[in-house]
């Protein structure tokens, strides 16, 4: 098969790539980023004649066996019974759907903001937030500073995964300033004084993220028997809707106006009061205390056994010399090795490690 720009007789075609960043220059808005504009990438490489920088970082992210293990990563139920609780990787899809419709609605690159949103969690822990303030909680102890699942999903895409198996350790998956940044910075709130996303694209994942934890927390959790409809405030049921998708839909229409050919991400102040509402209305009856959380204490007890096994035996670590862990110190493999555990693997490694073998009687 010959090259893309192979052609006997006459002109080579126009590469698909080039003619989707045309239609960018002539389509999107002002404040979009454009794929041809990209900062770039750490190392760099030859385009590719089909797919835009930002696809390519899309389907990197898609192919990664980060983002394989987010099936079996707790999103708020651990240990749940049932096949239709959402997990880290259903949640990442709909943060990917809410975030793409956003775009599209607002002239953004659509490619961009589906790349941030697939990869914005890959560094999550097993058993959700409880796993990372466990692994927190472990690293401050030895005096290695802090574990941020934000920070290590940007680990996990520049380090700790590779293109292909004959790639060096280390090496990452090679994406763009852009996507990376996003990845780092969807974290916390678009009204917050810390660092924000340089991109819109980048803020609409953050706020697509809030948009989509809350209404589908609410979802498990009366899905689970821990409330009910008629528990939530009136107030925001009032604002927004009385079911999930009035709700979703309330939100993105509202950002969707708020934001309009404007050069930031941004909800109307009614709206938002809505949305904070239904947040600590989790923290106080899902996130805290509740059924839900059963068996965290359990979780944070494996989590934390976990690290400090592999802190101390590093060697126990499959191909901690020169596989996906790279190199570094016992404490930084043990942290992303575990980080990188799903629920499951995680309960197995921790009977292997902790709990005694049967013996073999003799014949």
């Amino acid at each position: 098969m010959g090259h893309w720009n192979d052609k006997a007789g006459g002109q080579p075609p126009v590469a698909p790539r080039l003619t989707t960043e045309e239609i960018e220059e002539k389509t999107l808005s002002p404040h979009a980023v454009l794929s041809a504009r990209s900062r770039g990438r750490e190392r760099p490489e030859e385009p590719c004649p089909i797919r835009t920088a930002f696809q390519r970082d899309r389907d990197r992210i898609i192919h990664s066996k980060a983002f394989r293990r987010l099936k079996d990563k707790t999103q708020v139920f651990i240990a749940v019974a049932g096949d239709h609780y959402r997990t880290r990787l259903t949640h990442t899809l709909e943060v990917a759907q809410i975030a793409r419709t956003m775009a599209r609605a607002l002239r953004l690159n659509e490619d961009l903001t589906e790349a941030i949103a697939l990869g914005h969690d890959l560094g999550h822990t097993p058993f959700g937030h409880t796993g990372e303030a466990v692994l927190d909680e472990c690293l401050r102890a030895d005096g290695r500073g802090r574990f941020r699942h934000n920070e290590q999903s940007l680990r996990v895409v520049s380090v700790l995964e590779r293109l292909e198996p004959g790639h060096p350790a280390g090496s990452g998956l090679n994406l763009t300033w852009e996507v990376r940044d996003g990845i780092r910075h969807h974290t916390g709130d678009l009204r917050d004084d810390g660092p924000q996303p340089s991109t819109l694209e980048g803020q609409l994942v953050k706020l697509s993220d809030r948009i989509a934890y809350v209404n589908h927390d609410i979802d498990d959790a009366v899905r689970g028997g821990i409330i009910t409809p008629d528990d939530l405030p009136r107030g925001p049921v009032a604002a927004l809707g009385d079911t999930r998708a009035r709700r979703i839909n309330s939100l993105v229409v509202d950002v969707i106006e708020s934001s309009r050919d404007r050069p930031a991400i941004a909800m109307s102040e009614p709206v938002t009061a809505a949305l904070d509402e239904l947040r600590a209305f989790l923290f106080s009856h899902v996130y805290v205390g509740s059924g839900a959380k059963a068996e965290e204490e359990k979780a944070k007890g494996l989590v934390q056994n976990l690290y400090r096994f592999y802190r101390d035996r590093p060697e126990e670590i499959p191909g901690a010399e020169d596989a996906d862990a790279g190199s570094g110190p016992a404490w930084r493999l043990a942290c992303d090795y575990v980080a990188g555990m799903t629920d499951r693997y995680a309960i197995s490694q921790h009977s292997k490690h902790f709990f005694p073998s049967p013996w073999k009687s003799e014949a």
